[in-house]
């Protein structure tokens, strides 16, 4: 029962931060703003482009450890992967984001993501 709901939970996180690569590629602006804090129309097309493409490839190397590698290595990816969200959080609040993107958006990502993890050691 643990183990269908580990190996959902993995493939949608990793689905999400793909979909998420992809739309700061594709809008960069419209996803700068939906991250927190948006970015300057003058100057942070290479950073927007850099987070999308980073974004993206820590999708797609998700999903080649749970379907190449394994349960274990996914669940350790997870676990690592868990910083980024928790860094998110501080980059926000410390660019003039508020408090409900940071913690209800970021953090609350990062429990998730922690979670998922969590389910995939036991799985």
């Amino acid at each position: 029962m643990l183990t269908p709901i580990a190996y959902g939970l993995a493939v949608v996180l990793d689905l999400f931060i793909l979909f998420i690569g992809l739309q700061f590629l594709r809008v960069p602006q419209t996803a700068a703003a939906g991250y927190g804090v948006p970015a300057k129309k003058d100057g942070d097309a290479v950073y927007l482009t850099v987070k999308g493409q980073r974004d993206a490839v820590y999708g797609i190397v998700g999903l080649a450890l749970l379907f190449f590698v394994g349960v274990r290595a996914e669940a350790w990816f997870m676990l690592v992967v868990a910083l980024l969200p928790l860094t998110d959080t501080i980059i926000v609040l410390r660019n003039g984001g508020t408090k409900a993107v940071a913690f209800g958006i970021h953090f609350a990502t990062a429990v998730v993501v922690l979670i998922s993890s969590l389910l995939l050691f036991l799985a």
